[in-house]
């Protein structure tokens, strides 16, 4: 019987401003999803793992089926990838994160008309031959050859681009999260210890509505940002002392009882917790930009970009 030796941590790309053009690289695109190491047992059995080496099975029940329709074809294997939420545009990781947060069960058709893939960009074993210190293009290799004969619109393999130009500006004008460089001859090395797999990202925008306003001595500090409901953090960068004067004149923030709407929020995010925050009676539309959006849901490095723009509730 095939035995798995699972990856501690999956091999992970270092974050560089710099696409290494140089002879000896190849390019991906960056899906915006969740990492998710798969094994496919001799005698049918999947199991999905997250970067945290965490059972998702119950997660992702979509593919968790596929993977048990494809086991004869696939055979003993261990696939690394990434499970997106693809909605006819481009993955929408809020969607992921709702997954997540939500421990399983797919969403309703009529909720949304995306759907969970998973896209491999990797072969970590074929039966009982550990592939890791092959070099990633024969894994790459290999992984092709495995997937030929499998039909299945949920389970997707990320090509190989050797133009890295012209790649980032198809994902920059596309608004897609970024792009992957990886060496051909890399070994798979866990966790980020390594410079041979390097990820460069967009700046993303996302159109929020500001639902509070952080106090501190009488002041606006930072607006309290809603995505679809969801909390998504707190932006103070690009809010300017007019801004802060027009905002602390309007909601009266020099006074101690100065009047705040209910929590938008079923509970006070534990980011909000000790703060003096007044609440606003509806959204006020924001666009601000960032660097991703975390695991757990919050905007990186947010910035006001502008006010009163339609709410469009989602990433861009």
């Amino acid at each position: 019987m095939t035995v798995f030796t699972l990856p501690a941590e999956p091999m992970i790309p270092i974050a560089d401003e710099r696409i290494p053009v140089e002879p000896g690289w190849i390019y991906q695109i960056k899906w915006d999803g969740v990492r998710i190491v798969a094994t496919v047992n001799d005698d049918g059995r999947i199991d999905l793992y997250s970067r945290k080496l965490l059972n998702k099975n119950a997660v992702y029940p979509e593919i968790h089926r596929t993977l048990q329709e494809q086991a004869v074809k696939l055979g003993p294997c261990m696939l690394d990838g990434e499970i997106v939420y693809y909605d006819g545009v481009r993955p929408n990781f809020q969607m992921v994160l709702t997954r997540e947060r939500s421990f399983g069960g797919e969403p309703s058709p009529s909720s949304s008309q995306g759907r969970v893939l998973y896209v491999l960009f990797d072969l970590l074993q074929d039966g009982d031959q550990d592939l890791r210190p092959l070099p990633y293009a024969a894994r790459h290799e290999r992984l092709l050859a495995k997937m030929k004969e499998i039909r299945s619109d949920r389970l997707l393999i990320s090509d190989l681009y050797t133009d890295p130009d012209s790649l980032w500006k198809w994902v920059d004008e596309h608004e897609w999260e970024g792009i992957v460089s990886k060496k051909l001859d890399s070994p798979y090395k866990e966790g980020k210890a390594h410079r041979d797999w390097l990820k460069k990202k967009r700046a993303i925008l996302l159109d929020v509505g500001i639902v509070g306003v952080k106090r501190r001595d009488g002041r606006a500090a930072s607006l309290v940002m809603s995505d679809q409901g969801r909390f998504v953090g707190s932006v103070s960068l690009g809010l300017d002392e007019a801004m802060r004067e027009t905002l602390g004149q309007m909601l009266q923030l020099r006074k101690s009882d100065a009047p705040s709407w209910p929590m938008p929020f079923p509970s006070l995010p534990a980011e909000l917790k000790g703060e003096s925050i007044i609440w606003l009676p509806s959204p006020l539309p924001c666009r601000v930009t960032g660097l991703e959006l975390t695991s757990a849901g919050l905007l990186r490095h947010p910035k006001l970009v502008s006010f009163g723009l339609p709410p469009a509730g989602g990433r861009t």
